[in-house]
This record gives structure tokens, C-alpha cells and sequence, in this order.
């Protein structure tokens, strides 16, 4: 799916305007903090609906466009028996490094913002969380058992599952409606799935148009964020960056270890396979840029098979987001630690399990797994306008999240080298 127009252009240009409305927003805002001018303050109360409202125009866009993505992607498979062992093999390595990046920034991000100091100041912007998150976060305090959990999972009533923002539920309704759908009768399966192709290329117009004003949103969150945390919430936002171009460096590195052992080639074939495209992935933020280069660089300093790689990397492209939950998990807690929310170990393992089944059905548009997130952040009792605060500072990481996806793909590609098909 190609993106928008508009959303191609934000790649090369409109990241220079988000991040200077961000500093714009952050730097105002501090001075207000700073001056302690009530005729300042009364001024930016203005602004801050406006904030709310980008993010709001954001949010609606969430579950229409997960709902068709995922049943396109999953009814357009006429013949199950095509994919048959690879693609499942594929997916069980997917889903296994998903899950060990999941863990991994988990891991690492925890004790680090548990070291992160926000300004005493930012009393006033939790309060506005907890509140933010009503009934919610009261719900998600009482810690239902397993089994409760686990019957919450078939959703009752699909359509309030949506209403509701639960999105674990809704996926699994979609994903059953979806594999039945693809074996109704051919002439009505392809009309269906037209009809809801039609649908998410029409939210990702809506997203082009959102984009076209992210900057006076980002200004006016930044702003409000800062106004209550002063000039704290400029260096508590850079620890995080850094914090999370880190983590993406680093299991990117992970991976290399992983490809050797699991494809059985050295270290330096497999880095020299990858670097090609590693480099096309991190300069132009876009996988599918890189498709080329990963199919040369596999079929030739690999020696993967044709049948291997014709399949393999296509099918991997478009659906294996491994920055997801490396991203899911360093993001929530920033965010919980800047809003003072407190997360505990159950929440985190549903953010998990949630990251990885959302990663599949991650829009081709920028910051596009920050898109799903807003109402799992209300899910968790965070304010959803931190998704824009997230959106704003993602210039820098997304080059990282590209050349982790890239590397998760030729690792997945040189493990299944060997496979027969």
C-alpha cells in the first residue's frame, strides 16, 4: 500500500517542522513556567484544546484503519496451503524475536527512567492523567485474575470492543472474521476485500490530512507539557530519545549473533549481506526502499534460494515490525514516568502481548505503530496526547526503527536459508 502524497512528503520535509514546532512549544512553554506571568498562562490555556484535538483527530482514524488492514492482509490469502510451512516457520521466528524485543526494552528502559527525575512541578499534568483516564485506570487497578483475562480476550460485543478502545478483543474478532471471510466464495470474497482496501486507503487520506497540521499540534502539546514542567521536560524528552535510539542500536546488533546461528553462515557474511540494505533502510526510513537490496544481498552473499527470498522478504516487509514492541515498551514508560503512572509487570506484559499482535497490521506511514498506540495508552490510564509528544520526537529514532526492521528481515530470511519449498 502506497502512502499518501502528502504522507511521502512528510517523510523528507515535514520531520524538520515537527521537531522545530516541538522545540518551539518546549521553549515557550519553559519561559511561561519561568516568568510565572498570569496573563502568559491564561494566553496558553488557549492553546491547549487545539493540542487535544490533533490528537483526537489522530485516535479516530485508529480503529478503521486496524480493522481493514488486518482483514485485507489476512482474506486476500486465496490458497492457505501456498504459505504452507515456510510462512509458518517464518512466523514462529517473527514471533519469537518479537517477543525477545519486548523483553529486551523492557529490560533495559525500567531501570533506566525509573532514574529520569521529573520536575515536582508537573503535579498538575498527573492529576490531569489519572483524571484523563476515569473509570479505566480504576479498572485496570482491581488486576482481574488469569481467567478473566483470558474469557475478555472474545469479545461479547465486537462493536462496543471498538467503542471501548480494547483492542486485544477486537483484533481477535477481526482476525476470526477476516480467515472467514477469505474462504467465502470467491467472487464476494474479492469484492469484500475491495470494499474494505477502499476503506483504510481512505484513513490514510485522512492521516495525509492530519499530517498537513501536525506542526501546530506537536506546538501546542509541547507547550502545555512544558508550561507544567518547566525547562525539565526539554531534558527528560532527550534522555528519552537517546534512551530509545540506544535500545534500537542495540538489538539491531543482537540480531547479527541470531542470524549466524540460526542461518549456520559467520558473522561477517551475514554483516556483509545486510549492509547494503541497512544502509538504503536508514537513509531513506523505508523498508520497502530496501526490499531490492536485502533480495541481493540474501540471494547472493547468502546464497538463500530464490523460492526462499521471493517469499520470505516480500512477506516479512509487510508485516514484521520488529520496532514495535522495542518502541511499545521504552515509549509507555516514558511516558508513564512523565505523567507519574505508575505501570506494574502485569500491565506491561499485556502491553507486550499486545505490541507484537498490533505489529502485524502497522500502517506503511510514518511513526505508524504511534497511530495504534493512543488508546492503549488510555487502556493503561495515560493521557492519550502523550502519543503526540511521541509522534514529535520520532525523527531520530524512526532511522534506528527502520534498520532494526531491515536486519529483523534478513534475519528471518537467513535462518529459513535452508528451507525447502
Amino acid at each position: 500500500m502506497t502512502p499518501p502524497p502528502v504522507v511521502s512528503r512528510f517523510l523528507s520535509s515535514g520531520s524538520a517542522r515537527v521537531v522545530t514546532a516541538l522545540a518551539a512549544g518546549l521553549v515557550a512553554g519553559g519561559i511561561i513556567a519561568s516568568v510565572d506571568s498570569p496573563a502568559l498562562s491564561s494566553a496558553a490555556a488557549y492553546v491547549e484544546p487545539v493540542g487535544t484535538l490533533w490528537v483526537n483527530a489522530l485516535r479516530m482514524t485508529v480503529i478503521p484503519m486496524v480493522v481493514s488492514l488486518l482483514i485485507v492482509g489476512v482474506a486476500s490469502v486465496t490458497d492457505f496451503r501456498v504459505v504452507g510451512r515456510l510462512g509458518g516457520r517464518a512466523l514462529l521466528i517473527m514471533l519469537v524475536i518479537l517477543i525477545a524485543a519486548g523483553i529486551f526494552s523492557g529490560l533495559v528502559s525500567r531501570p533506566v527512567l525509573s532514574r529520569l527525575r521529573i520536575d515536582p512541578a508537573g503535579a498538575e499534568l498527573r492529576a490531569r492523567a489519572a483524571e484523563g483516564a476515569g473509570q479505566t485506570t480504576e479498572r485496570i487497578r482491581q488486576l482481574p485474575s488469569a481467567s478473566q483475562r483470558l474469557t475478555e480476550l472474545v469479545p461479547v460485543n465486537p462493536i462496543r470492543a471498538a467503542a471501548d478502545g480494547a483492542m486485544l478483543p477486537l483484533i481477535v474478532f477481526t482476525l476470526a472474521f477476516a480467515v472467514a471471510l477469505g474462504r467465502v466464495r470467491g467472487d464476494l470474497r474479492v469484492e469484500a476485500v475491495a470494499l474494505f482496501q477502499a476503506i483504510a486507503d481512505a484513513m490514510l487520506i485522512i492521516v495525509g490530512w492530519i499530517f498537513r497540521v501536525a506542526p501546530i499540534g506537536v506546538f501546542a502539546l509541547a507547550l502545555t507539557v512544558a508550561i507544567r514542567l518547566g525547562f525539565g521536560a526539554s531534558r527528560a524528552i532527550a534522555v528519552f530519545v537517546i534512551l530509545f535510539s540506544a535500545i534500537l542500536f542495540a538489538f539491531t546488533l543482537v540480531l547479527y549473533p541470531v542470524a549466524s546461528i540460526l542461518g549456520r553462515v559467520s558473522l561477517k557474511q551475514f554483516a556483509r549481506a545486510a549492509a547494503p540494505a541497512q544502509a538504503v533502510g536508514f537513509s531513506s526510513r523505508s523498508s520497502f526502499a530496501a526490499l531490492p537490496a536485502m533480495i541481493t544481498g540474501a540471494s547472493g552473499a547468502l546464497g538463500v534460494p530464490a523460492a526462499v527470498t521471493g517469499f520470505v522478504l516480500p512477506f516479512a516487509v509487510a508485516v514484521f515490525r520488529l520496532s514495535t514492541p522495542l518502541g511499545w515498551m521504552v515509549s509507555v514508560m516514558f511516558l508513564g514516568r512523565l505523567y507519574g503512572v505508575d505501570l506494574d509487570l502485569t500491565q506491561l506484559a499485556s502491553l507486550l502481548v499486545t505490541s507484537i499482535l498490533l505489529s502485524y497490521s502497522v500502517p506503511g506511514i510514518p511513526s505508524g505503530s504511534l497511530f495504534l498506540l493512543a488508546p492503549v495508552l488510555v487502556s493503561l490510564g495515560l493521557p492519550a496526547e502523550g502519543v503526540g509528544i511521541l509522534i514529535a520526537v520520532d525523527a531520530i529514532p524512526d532511522l534506528f526503527k527502520t534498520t532494526v526492521n531491515v536486519t529483523g528481515h534478513m534475519t528471518v530470511v537467513t535462518a529459513l536459508g535452508r528451507a525447502r519449498v
